[in-house]
């Protein structure tokens, strides 16, 4: 029977459930009650957490099974401990007291005694060797506490275009870069790509073969190698194969997303995300990674683009800042010269126009980050108009694998530096026009 001053009276001739029902509306109370002296919970005030925490122990408890006393009672003296530890702060507080009442009832009702063990508000997962997310939140939950630290830190590469690179220090870069070039080379992973000249008389270059080691580890996978080739973009590793490890784990899987133009690797034993692309005649490449594994490497694997960025030997750009490409407006010159009446060129015909070359951007990219800048200096330099997806793509992995979306969109660093630069490119064009004029 309940006594004088229950929180709930009758409670004791209630289900289970409806007795729970009664302490949760305790923890609603705080919310809904109107705001009075006795009733306000201040923001040191837990109560309503812990009772939240004691229907999240209980409500899944079955009173007609064995050791259902047992983990109920461990249950409520958590949620005693949890009252006593905020006391100080709920002083005057209507629910709190109630609760007070409530538990003192609970325990009385299920015969539970004030000292034993209790039950944690945060049951410790099991650990899943082959997936990098359980190992780490394992190794980061606190000792006796079960809090757990913040999430891992994750980087973001990506390679597209002539090429242009945005390494793990979302440093943005253009390169030339001919030949093959390791971007990542750390214990876990290695990332090589091949890049093959554009346009004759031009040392922009882009990439037409991408090869990706997966090293072994542990009992999560053997070594498995993926490599995609112009016109090639398999739904499989080399070996034919589209996991690695078991196949209950699944901690290495190759998916095609659109066949022959969209492949994605997912490691989930090292947490890494692949994205391989083609467009037109090239490919490109996102990569997500932990920053702790990322960082695993050694001075002889040094020479990684993703983590360092290209030498200076080999930089297009200045700084990041892309002088606008004179190439292709040349060639647009001597086009023009050579189309005679009556006869088609035998030139390019899609060699774009600064003006013409910024506004296919726009048709894709409409905010005027270095994506957008890179587009249009693709397209003066190419004349390729798949160099325009080749961007707005290499945009959509940002969104995708970039863990900040703060960072997704990059400027250049200066509008003043870029005011003159495109300033100074216009002069020079005008230069050239008159020039050739006299040719």
């Amino acid at each position: 029977m309940g006594r004088a001053g229950s929180c709930c009276p009758g409670a004791e001739r209630l289900p289970l459930p409806a007795s729970l029902l009664c302490l949760l509306l305790l923890g609603y109370l705080s919310l809904l009650a109107p705001l009075g002296a006795s009733q306000v919970q201040t923001p040191q005030c837990r109560i309503q957490k812990c009772t939240t925490d004691f229907v999240s122990l209980t409500s899944h408890l079955n009173p007609s099974l064995d050791g259902f006393d047992g983990e109920f009672c461990k249950a409520l003296r958590a949620y005693s401990g949890c009252t006593h530890r905020t006391s100080k702060s709920c002083r005057g507080n209507l629910v709190f007291h109630s609760a007070m009442l409530g538990i003192s009832d609970l325990m009385s009702q299920r015969n539970c005694s004030k000292d034993g063990p209790t039950s944690s508000t945060h049951p410790v997962a099991p650990i899943e060797p082959c997936n990098y997310h359980s190992r780490y939140q394992h190794q980061a939950t606190l000792p006796g506490t079960g809090a757990e630290l913040p999430r891992p830190n994750y980087l973001f590469c990506g390679l597209f275009g002539d090429p242009h690179l945005r390494t793990f220090k979302d440093q943005f870069q253009t390169c030339k870069v001919e030949g093959a070039w390791p971007l990542i080379d750390n214990n876990y992973l290695s990332v090589q790509v091949t890049n093959v000249p554009v346009v004759q008389g031009s040392s922009a270059t882009a990439t037409n073969k991408i090869t990706i080691i997966f090293k072994p580890y542990q009992e999560c996978t053997d070594q498995k190698v993926y490599q995609a080739v112009t016109d090639d973009l398999p739904a499989a590793f080399v070996d034919g194969t589209v996991i690695g490890g078991s196949s209950e784990m699944r901690s290495l899987l190759v998916l095609e997303k659109s066949p022959g133009r969209h492949v994605e690797v997912h490691a989930a034993y090292i947490g890494v995300t692949v994205v391989v692309r083609q467009l037109g005649r090239y490919l490109t490449l996102a990569v997500r990674m932990p920053e702790e594994l990322a960082m695993a490497f050694d001075e002889t694997q040094d020479l990684q683009l993703c983590m360092n960025g290209c030498p200076s030997s080999e930089r297009i750009d200045q700084e990041g800042r892309l002088q606008l490409p004179v190439l292709g407006l040349q060639q647009q010159q001597q086009q023009q010269q050579q189309v005679r009446p009556g006869r088609a060129t035998s030139q390019r015909g899609s060699t774009f126009s600064l003006e013409s070359a910024s506004s296919k951007c726009r048709e894709q990219l409409e905010v005027k980050d270095i994506y957008f800048h890179s587009c249009v200096f693709d397209l003066l330099t190419t004349g390729d108009a798949n160099f325009t997806s080749a961007a707005y793509n290499a945009l959509k992995d940002v969104e995708m694998l970039h863990p900040k979306r703060e960072h997704w969109h990059l400027f250049p660093r200066s509008g003043a530096h870029r005011s003159s630069g495109a300033a100074i490119s216009t002069v020079l064009l005008c230069l050239l026009t008159a020039v050739l004029s006299q040719l």
